[in-house]
């Protein structure tokens, strides 16, 4: 299979996921009509947008370790998005967190359909069952995508260990960053764990490994370089995503303006900014920050300190080193050019991106 650059190959996978949703949805509806919501709503979440950064390091990892593709591989490699989409779905119930890619998230979307059809109980309670459900269902969709791509079964069971421990490192995760909310952590150390588990080590390294495991005889040295680009790049792609939810253009991240704040997320840079601040800029921040009912001259307050303490530059700078340190790893041969070129092109669109 021949493909345009980085581009071909995200409309590969997303050939691939459109045909995999097609087939699975058809079986759903078949269940019953009252799954077609179901559908729909996954239909939407899956195909309607995504940047496709799971698959396509996957699908890179294989090409580096020597690999041909082949659209079995392609269906393979795809599967991880639906891993991502069990994440996004379960972490906006867990955030509490009303929209998604500029839409109302999963569990917001169900409320509204229990109030619509005038259902029984608490329309809230609904909403976030559904989303629980949904995500649980992307999640063995995502098994059942790799297991029935078409890849040699000898492959599967090779890349089964990665494809384990890739999700057991994403809910523990997703629990540390639940538990460092409960904390009230300003730990910058504490926070750049999360960074790395929730976020850094699913999205670019695992992915990495997971499709290296399916090429025939990829080698030590090849896992080592990937976690050598990979890990360096993932906190890098997760602290970018920290300033997004701060400073980012709701037009284009399709979340409301400096959400993180409302949220009260206990990221890198809110750690740094309390660790730098002045008594009245501490006071200020800690007052504000994790309300509902911030206005956007508070946000602007709020993202003033975030620049005045000088931690918004500092983790710029941090954004630059750990980047560096990704093309380093590259350097010094392993991988096929081809990987090179692709992942020296991934390490930029995963650190300057605006959403």
């Amino acid at each position: 299979m021949d493909f345009d650059g980085i581009r071909g190959l995200t409309g590969a996978i997303n050939t691939s996921l459109g045909e995999f949703f097609d087939h699975e949805s058809t079986y759903l509806r078949k269940i019953g009509s009252e799954l077609n919501p179901v559908a729909d709503a996954l239909g939407r979440f899956l195909l309607d947008s995504g940047k496709r950064l799971r698959p396509l390091f996957a699908t890179i990892g294989y090409l580096g370790a020597g690999g041909e593709l082949t659209p079995q591989i392609i269906r393979a490699t795809s599967s991880l998005e639906l891993v991502h989409v069990c994440a996004l779905i379960h972490d906006d119930v867990m955030d509490a967190s009303d929209t998604r890619r500029g839409a109302p998230a999963i569990h917001k979307q169900f409320e509204g359909l229990h109030d619509a059809q005038g259902l029984h109980g608490s329309s809230e309670q609904f909403g976030v069952a559904s989303a629980i459900l949904l995500g649980d269902l992307a999640l063995i969709w995502a098994a059942k995508a790799l297991h029935e791509s078409g890849v040699p079964s000898e492959s599967i069971l090779h890349t089964l260990p990665v494809y384990d421990e890739m999700r057991v490192e994403l809910m523990a995760g997703q629990y540390l960053d639940v538990h460092e909310q409960a904390l009230a952590s300003e730990s910058v150390e504490r926070s750049l764990k999360v960074a790395r588990y929730k976020s850094g080590k699913y999205s670019i390294e695992r992915p990495l490994h997971f499709g290296a495991s399916l090429a025939a005889g990829s080698s030590p040295q090849v896992i080592e370089i990937y976690s050598g680009y990979g890990l360096p790049l993932g906190e890098a792609f997760q602290l970018r995503d920290d300033v997004i939810g701060v400073f980012g253009d709701p037009e284009k991240t399709g979340k409301p303006a400096g959400d993180d704040l409302r949220e009260g997320k206990r990221t890198v840079l809110v750690a740094m900014t309390l660790s730098k601040a002045n008594s009245a800029q501490r006071a200020e921040f800690l007052e504000n920050f994790g309300r509902k009912d911030l206005d956007s001259g508070r946000i602007d307050s709020l993202r003033q300190i975030i620049v005045d303490t000088g931690a918004l530059a500092e983790l710029e700078t941090m954004i630059e080193v750990m980047t560096f340190k990704a093309h380093d790893a590259l350097s010094h041969g392993g991988i096929t050019p081809e990987a090179v070129t692709y992942l020296n092109e991934m390490a930029v669109a995963a650190t300057q991106r605006s959403s």
